[in-house]
């Protein structure tokens, strides 16, 4: 059904100086940024030609806004006091499910194809753009997969629906469904982050164990099953505990679901096993060592979010500051708002660009590859996330009072910022295991010294930057000097790999403002850059 176009003359004034309404937008198209480093990646850019596309349409948009507005229903009992333990979505969070899904955001990497990583990780970006709540059951989907190699009968089992294209929401055990969805539920309120405090009891019976305890947090609680960690009699496990038995419901019970302050689309709960039904993926005691492989993965996704973020966010300024006047000049046209979002900008492409040139280093099968994702995925991960509250407030703050106005998708995108930073391993513990990982596997380390390797002697302020962080750190810091350093040698790395594929203005702006010039503390504090190449990137050559 067509609508009609919104009435500007009112009966006590004719509104103007209001930017139009953005209808469909095209992600892929209309963003030089992913294209240059989605495709140096070795993504498959027509796949996500079609996704972007798709994707950022005004209906598709509509529907994250409206899954985010009607948030998930807890239904804890049937009518007649029959226990349910279920949560209930919007229509539209199903749609948007089903478009991500069907369109193999969970699938696609293990498929086969060349760049499938990258190309998810991309689609990772896209996606974020216009809910990012739904990422999250598609996001533990896809990681879960490696994980499941631990046990090739629980793979066999699992992997063809999890891999399915299928978006299948129905309450059915795995047998009686098209398509499947796997979630995670691993932290307790004693430990956090310290899983090895876990209290969760594993006991064996037969060929399956009886799971007993509470999980603090357990992400995407309607999944199909979770992978879980619980103490069996030879140390700390990792299980597979499906949500619905061939008899009915499993023995897990939602308590309640956590009120977050984002991801608000998409429901987070605490539960309790009841003695459930569980299978063990991996051997007794190998718990972490098993769960690895899905915490590696998902933090590729948890370093293309805030890309994704900054990126809505930066689009939603730049539109508004080139149909926005003040002062009787375009807002876009005036050097201050210039010099701010350009500034913001080199953020976003500097995380796009690190995050998709890790995901192609998951695309990898040689061991430096591997090494370099393990460490490459921490540091992007890191920097990212912390740079992207500031960047999405900054933006907010470009449109003045609208940007504080749910009207805008800006206070969902505030509310989102912090997320990415704290799920999968928060600030301080992906500093440890950047030095741990360091410590542990050479590998990384000739890896990532490769890595600058490649641009060394091509400008000379970033030999600079190298030398005076080699005399700085000349060997991995003690703890309490970790994040100085992660932060050091991840803006390092970035600005490497926008030399290798960015336009030399960009990189050359990151180089100067981020690694050469005295700048100060706040967004657009910097000098000495043309702006004009670099906002470029943010419109497709707008403004």
């Amino acid at each position: 059904m067509s609508q009609l176009p919104a009435r500007d003359r009112l009966a006590t004034h004719e509104v103007t100086n209001q930017p139009p309404p953005r209808g469909d937008l095209d992600l892929w198209a209309g963003d030089p940024g992913v294209q240059t480093h989605a495709q140096a990646a070795g993504a498959d850019a027509a796949r996500l030609a079609d996704f972007g596309a798709m994707i950022g349409t005004a209906t598709m948009r509509a529907a994250g806004r409206d899954a985010g507005r009607h948030t998930p229903e807890f239904v804890p009992f049937d009518a007649g006091g029959r226990r349910l333990d279920e949560v209930r979505f919007h229509p539209a969070w199903h749609d948007l499910m089903r478009a991500g899904i069907g369109a193999g955001y969970a699938a696609i990497p293990w498929e086969g194809a060349p760049g499938g990583h990258a190309t998810h990780a991309a689609m990772v970006y896209l996606m974020s753009q216009v809910e990012p709540g739904v990422c999250c059951p598609m996001t533990m989907t896809y990681a879960a997969i490696p994980a499941l190699r631990a046990d090739k009968g629980l793979f066999a089992q699992w992997v063809p629906k999890l891999t399915a294209r299928l978006y299948d929401p129905a309450t059915r055990p795995l047998g009686a469904k098209g398509g499947a969805t796997l979630g995670m539920a691993m932290t307790e309120k004693q430990g956090g982050s310290d899983v090895r405090a876990n209290a969760t009891t594993a006991e064996a019976e037969g060929e399956h164990y009886r799971l007993t305890g509470h999980k603090w947090f357990c992400s995407a609680p309607m999944s199909d099953g979770f992978l879980t960690l619980a103490q069996a009699e030879g140390g700390l496990t990792c299980f597979v505990v499906p949500r619905w038995l061939e008899e009915g419901r499993n023995a897990i019970q939602i308590q309640r679901l956590k009120d977050k302050l984002g991801n608000r689309a998409n429901a987070s709960a605490e539960i309790e096993y009841h003695g459930a039904i569980a299978h063990r993926l991996g051997d007794e005691g190998a718990g972490v060592h098993t769960i690895i492989e899905m915490v590696h993965h998902t933090r590729l996704d948890t370093s293309m979010a805030p890309a994704g973020l900054m990126r809505a966010a930066l689009s939603e300024a730049h539109h508004w500051a080139c149909h926005r006047s003040a002062f009787q000049k375009r807002l876009i046209d005036q050097p201050l708002m210039r010099a701010v979002l350009a500034d913001l900008a080199l953020d976003w492409e500097g995380t796009l660009a690190l995050g998709m040139h890790v995901a192609r280093a998951f695309d990898g099968r040689g061991a430096e590859a591997r090494a370099f994702a393990r460490l490459g995925v921490a540091l992007a991960k890191f920097l990212g996330n912390k740079l992207c509250p500031g960047v999405v407030y900054e933006a907010m703050e470009a449109l003045g009072g609208m940007g504080y106005v749910e009207d805008t998708p800006l206070p969902m995108l505030y509310r989102e910022a912090p997320l990415n930073s704290i799920w999968e391993g928060s600030g301080n513990v992906i500093c440890l295991d950047i030095l741990r990982t360091l410590a542990r596997e050479p590998a990384a380390g000739e890896a990532l010294s490769s890595e600058l390797a490649t641009v060394t002697g091509q400008d000379t302020r970033f030999d600079a930057a190298m030398r005076a962080h080699m005399e700085t750190f000349p060997k991995p810091p003690e703890e309490a000097q970790a994040r100085w350093y992660a932060e050091s040698l991840a803006t390092l790395l970035t600005a490497s790999v926008l030399m290798r594929h960015a336009p030399e203005p960009v990189a050359g702006a990151y180089i100067a403002t981020r690694l050469s010039n005295p700048r100060g503390r706040v967004a657009g504090a910097i000098g000495g850059i043309d702006p004009a190449p670099v906002l470029e990137r943010l419109g497709g050559g707008a403004g």
